[in-house]
């Protein structure tokens, strides 16, 4: 039984203190926060009740799951288009594949240290 027709953009539980526009891992999941996460105790009531702004449920966000984002400030080199980026558990990209996850693979090349990198999400 089919729930989403198109599931690449999808209502996630993310952590606090993550940003639109940073690189997020959920499960199994990679992806990049198109919202703010919901507050967990951000309600409004209306005339049918309590409801969570923006649409998503507490402690929630609209995550993308799919597609290419530049990320800003990312803190390691990358020498080669298609090199693999990880992601740590903190939900930082990093070059390090040892004790992180597969998050996808650079689109651009950067020999600085700090700079913008364009990454293609791969999922799984």
């Amino acid at each position: 039984r089919e729930i989403f027709d198109d599931a690449d953009n999808l209502s996630l539980p993310v952590p606090s203190g993550l940003l639109v526009g940073d690189p997020v891992r959920v499960g199994g999941l990679n992806g990049v926060l198109v919202t703010a996460r919901t507050p967990d105790t951000q309600t409004i009531t209306d005339t049918q009740g309590p409801v969570t702004p923006g649409g998503n449920p507490a402690g929630y966000a609209s995550v993308k799951l799919k597609g290419a984002r530049e990320f800003d400030a990312v803190t390691f080199a990358i020498s080669n288009i298609g090199d693999p980026v990880y992601i740590t558990s903190d939900n930082a990209l990093t070059a390090t594949a040892s004790g992180n996850s597969l998050y996808g693979h650079a689109l651009s090349t950067k020999a600085a240290a700090s700079g913008p990198l364009t990454v293609r999400i791969t999922n799984r």
